[in-house]
């Protein structure tokens, strides 16, 4: 009776404070033996988040069952105690207590969550030891640590074995690939739906995230209408999405019409909508929906300063970036963090100003990282300031000695000012350090299906006539003025070498596909994960003026529309 009263009296606590009354009246009256009674006080200190009061009444228990251990494992895995979870978890071991498809769970989530892929390893181990690998909820966990570790191979291999898949676990898959591959993340889309899922809100913003990632205008469409057919609310965080999912689709226009239909914005939202014409170079737009944001009486956060910052950065608009970079402490009390500094930066970079940057680097008090250095290298690029190209990269190097794009960028730099011994020694690095290099690819969406192409690229079923119309364009262009650019062949090579490496860059294939595939009137959109380079840039210009045919480039770092010979960057990027 004593112990199904002190039971009946944790479920009336409100406070630690009357747990701890209740468990001094079960030391008192003897009961702390009935393990039922230590368990359920075991589970009110932890949810009540008294971890401290847990461990210690865990660790004075006499008994303990698998309900303990599983209380005390999801409990440190809960309240962030990773090392305690883990080192529990091995007592389990220890001890001779096999663990169950309550207790696996929490330990393989501390592993997802702290991205320790080896220790989620040696987990996996234990589960295949126990013959628990069948089991759902311990399978499906372990395909969500997978995925978030970004092992996707290793994630997907056990999503296949699944016996059954719930629409949690076809969720955390698309999410996984979103992350890593996005392509392949809207194919499995399909195939769950195929399946006969219905996606929950959850789902649709995972797949819109993936729709971003891509530029896949012809699935954001779809998606947008099976959001307004199912009538799933444009909440904040399904708004939001589906904001940046248009806005890198390249169809800002579709953005702001989402931004509009929101019946509530907070400043996340805000934000995303002036990076959203940020991404486009409309730094007017984005200034001026800053502004209906103040009058809105929402104020701006951090991430509304970057967004805002990079908007100024993308449309040259110099002094306004200044101002609003001087007024974030003075006015609104958000402290400038490195990623305003980068902007600011790539403020002064873009115009060219470097000495200012170079100043603003050596007199800010934030710790400086790698991003930092990638701006004041990019623009030592366009400009060619050898000396401080030199700095940057160093520093650069000593914060990111395995990253190839380091390498590869300040080689490109002496490259372009032919320093060809330079080019060969630091060529010679990421040989010997095994490191590899991003390869440049670009994507265009036709007839619903996405085509990849690379640097000379022969793969593709209509080769002969992709080339064909490509050569056919350059010699209409060329009776246009069109010369190419060798200056963009960063090798040591002939002139007419040169064109014609620059002829098959990734992004004119790309285009070529486009003009002989999509019907004229409609824009030819394609991305690339690199930077688009200056001859490509005005071969876009030219095309767009020549064949007519309006053509939307989403690069590494913004979108360009090129119409009728001119580009929406205003050659700024």
């Amino acid at each position: 009776m004593v112990a199904q009263s002190c039971v009946r009296l944790l479920y009336t606590c409100r406070h630690v404070f009357h747990i701890r009354q209740v468990h001094a009246n079960v030391l008192i009256y003897g009961t702390f033996n009935d393990l039922v009674v230590a368990n359920k006080l075991l589970y009110f200190y932890v949810q009540h988040k008294a971890i401290d009061d847990a461990h210690h009444l865990f660790d004075e228990m006499p008994m303990r069952d698998p309900t303990t251990w599983s209380v005390m494992i999801g409990g440190f895995s809960k309240l962030g105690g990773y090392a305690n979870c883990y080192a529990t978890f091995r007592e389990i071991l220890r001890y001779g207590v096999t663990p169950d498809n309550y207790t696996l769970p929490f330990v393989i989530r501390t592993c997802r969550d702290r991205k320790d892929f080896q220790m989620g390893q040696m987990i996996h181990d234990v589960v295949l030891k126990h013959g628990l690998l069948l089991d759902h909820f311990v399978c499906a966990t372990l395909v969500d640590m997978y995925a978030k570790c970004m092992v996707i191979e290793d994630a997907r291999r056990l999503f296949d074995i699944m016996l059954s898949k719930d629409l949690v676990t076809w969720t955390v898959m698309i999410g996984g690939y979103a992350d890593c591959n996005a392509y392949e993340s809207l194919v499995l889309f399909d195939r769950m739906m195929e399946e006969g899922f219905v996606p929950d809100k959850v789902a649709m913003v995972t797949v819109v995230n993936a729709c971003a990632k891509l530029g896949a205008m012809h699935k954001a469409r779809f998606v947008n209408e099976y959001i307004c057919r199912n009538g799933f609310s444009l909440d904040v965080i399904l708004g939001t999405a589906m904001i940046d999912m248009y806005a890198k689709c390249g169809c800002v226009e579709s953005a702001r019409e989402v931004f509009d239909r929101m019946k509530e914005r907070n400043v996340i939202s805000w934000s995303a909508m002036i990076a959203a014409y940020g991404y486009h170079g409309k730094g007017k737009e984005a200034l001026d929906l800053f502004h209906m944001m103040l009058n809105s009486a929402i104020l701006p956060n951090r991430i509304t300063f970057v967004s805002l910052l990079y908007a100024c950065s993308h449309a040259g608009l110099i002094e306004d970036g200044l101002r609003f970079f001087n007024s974030m402490w003075e006015d609104y009390a958000v402290r400038p963090d490195i990623k305003h500094y980068t902007c600011v930066v790539d403020l002064f970079g873009r115009a060219g100003r470097l000495d200012e940057a170079a100043k603003l680097i050596e007199t800010m008090s934030v710790v400086k990282d790698e991003r930092l250095w990638s701006a004041l290298l990019g623009a030592c690029r366009i400009h060619g300031n050898m000396e401080l190209a030199e700095k940057a990269a160093n520093s650069l190097l000593e914060l990111q000695p395995q990253n190839p794009g380091n390498y590869v960028l300040l080689s490109n730099i002496y490259a372009k000012a032919g320093k060809w011994e330079k080019v060969a020694e630091f060529r010679d690095m990421i040989n010997q350090r095994k490191l590899k290099k991003v390869p440049g690819w670009t994507w265009i969406e036709v007839d619903n299906e996405t085509y990849q192409f690379s640097v000379g690229d022969r793969s593709h079923p209509q080769s002969n006539e992709i080339y064909e119309t490509l050569m056919s364009v350059i010699r209409k262009l060329e009776m246009a003025g069109y010369v190419p650019d060798t200056e963009f062949v960063l090798q040591d090579v002939e002139d007419e070498v040169k064109k014609e490496m620059l002829y098959t860059h990734s992004e004119k294939l790309a285009i070529a596909f486009g003009l002989i595939s999509i019907p004229q009137g409609d824009p030819i959109r394609i991305s690339k994960n690199l930077r688009v380079c200056g001859d490509c840039h005005t071969f876009s210009k030219m095309v767009s003026a020549v064949m007519r045919r309006s053509i939307i480039v989403r690069d590494a770092n913004r979108f360009h529309h090129f119409n009728e010979g001119t580009c929406s960057c205003g050659d700024y990027w």
